[in-house]
């Protein structure tokens, strides 16, 4: 007869009390589409005290353009605005209310652009969500922290709503306006933390790096269509860049998002097929989409335009791009180069976790590639870990990612090389070597490279020098 179960162990743990969900303090203010409204709410958001929260809602995956459809603002002494900037030619008068107060945003990179377009830029920033990135917490998403944090919920099921709709619905507004309602507490909770964990310097580094945010201009950005690995010929692929720039262009001008016209899957079919009729293109398999047959005259066009390209104008199956080769490559183009990378993406690994930071917040993977690949030439361990500090600060790292990791960078160069060659067959392990001193950072180097102090370890040390 088996053994009785334990009672205590087989009851079920008491339920957990619900997390208090967020709502407005203040209830919901009415929006800011009139001249007079906006000066009455800049004269109110003027006399408040402290840091400026702030938020816009774009429509994403409904419109072509990235602009802002509404923005949140909110600051200690007054009530939270919901300004409708379609009202508005810009939005001056807000600029010049907020002054030079420090602005928090969440996730800044995604909304900076937008609120430029307006008139609104900041003069210093605070970003909780890469605060909570170099407080190394697991997500970092505006309602995990919080309800993290603050222990409130915060709901998100109007995320993905198509925002440049007229009137906005009052359930819209209450989530849009919930987005700021805690931002200057979640922020301040996020600041006392960097504080005691030694990073507050490096937030400040990387606000300061995020007020020069400017968004990427893709090259070929038609290479990105899905599917295209499937395409073969550079003709089909010049059919699929017709398409591509024929959508992108329709798209722009009706300011709605590409993909709403016909979907990648629907570009890929049609320059797979190359169908020279009306019929043909709408008989096409996988050929669909609001605009598939609206817009039949123009894909035609663009199918007939690829195919009377002449061969010396297809385009190439390879990108030639200004960065190092995909890292698989890596060990048949350079196998030193192959073992360089290996050892610091181990070493940057390794940094990453002794100081509880993401890799990626480390060091982009974009500079550590580009370092490997193409190192400094000097051999010299003083004169190649100068080099590597230079060559890091034209990447764009700041001082404490370079005073971090410039020392480990410039060790995995020089052990790659005094490494024996890599073979295919498999060796068996060498006794360790005795390995030189790591090289150190001399503080004054960093800073004339224009990367910052660093303490007397080689590693960028917390503002207060306590470690």
């Amino acid at each position: 007869m088996p053994d009785q179960p334990d009672e205590a162990a087989d009851q079920a743990p008491p339920d957990e009390q619900p997390v208090e969900l967020l709502t407005l303090s203040d209830g919901l203010p009415p929006v800011i589409d009139t001249p007079g409204a906006l000066a009455d709410y800049c004269a109110a958001l003027a006399a408040g005290t402290g840091p400026v929260a702030i938020d816009a809602e774009r429509a994403s995956g409904y419109r072509y353009s990235n602009r802002a459809y509404l923005i949140q603002v909110k600051r200690t002494g007054a009530v939270i605005g919901l300004v409708d900037p379609i009202a508005f030619g810009d939005l001056a008068p807000l600029a010049e209310a907020i002054g030079d107060a420090e602005w928090i945003l969440h996730a800044a990179t995604q909304d900076l652009p937008c609120l430029a377009e307006v008139g609104l830029r900041p003069v210093t920033l605070f970003d909780t969500e890469l605060a909570g990135r170099l407080l190394n917490y697991p997500r970092v998403g505006l309602a995990t922290l919080v309800e993290t944090l603050l222990g409130r919920h915060l709901r998100k099921e109007h995320s993905a709503v198509d925002w440049s709709t007229r009137p906005l619905p009052e359930p819209w507004l209450e989530y849009a306006a919930l987005d700021v309602e805690v931002l200057v507490e979640l922020r301040d909770l996020l600041a006392a933390e960097l504080e005691e964990t030694g990073k507050a310097d490096w937030a400040r580094q990387e606000f300061e790096h995020v007020l020069g945010f400017e968004p990427a201009v893709r090259v070929d950005a038609w290479r990105r269509t899905s599917g295209l690995h499937k395409v073969r010929g550079r003709r089909t692929l010049a059919a699929v860049r017709a398409l591509w720039e024929a959508r992108d262009a329709i798209a722009r001008e009706r300011d709605v998002t590409p993909g709403r016209l016909i979907p990648d899957s629907a570009i890929i079919a049609a320059a797979t097929a190359m169908p020279a009729s009306r019929g043909a293109l709408l008989g096409t398999a996988g050929f669909h989409g609001r605009g598939a047959a609206r817009h039949a005259r123009e894909w035609l066009a663009a199918l007939q335009e690829a195919a009377a390209l002449p061969e010396s104008e297809l385009p190439s199956r390879a990108t030639h791009g200004d960065g190092p080769p995909a890292p698989r490559t890596w060990a048949d183009k350079d196998p030193i180069a192959a073992r360089r990378l290996e050892l610091a993406r181990a070493a940057v690994a390794a940094l990453a976790d002794e100081h509880a930071v993401p890799v990626e917040n480390l060091l982009t993977p974009d500079s550590l590639r580009r370092l490997m690949w193409s190192p400094p030439r000097t051999r010299d361990t003083v004169e190649l870990l100068e080099a590597v500090i230079d060559q890091l600060a034209a990447l764009g790292a700041r001082s404490w990612q370079i005073g971090l990791t410039a020392p480990a960078l410039t060790r995995a160069v020089l052990d790659a090389e005094a490494a024996p060659a890599p073979s295919r067959r498999k060796r068996q392990p060498r006794e360790p070597a005795d390995r030189e001193v790591e090289p150190e950072v001399d503080p004054e180097r960093v800073a004339d490279s224009g990367a910052g102090p660093v303490d007397d370890a080689g590693s960028a040390g917390p503002p207060d020098g306590s470690s």
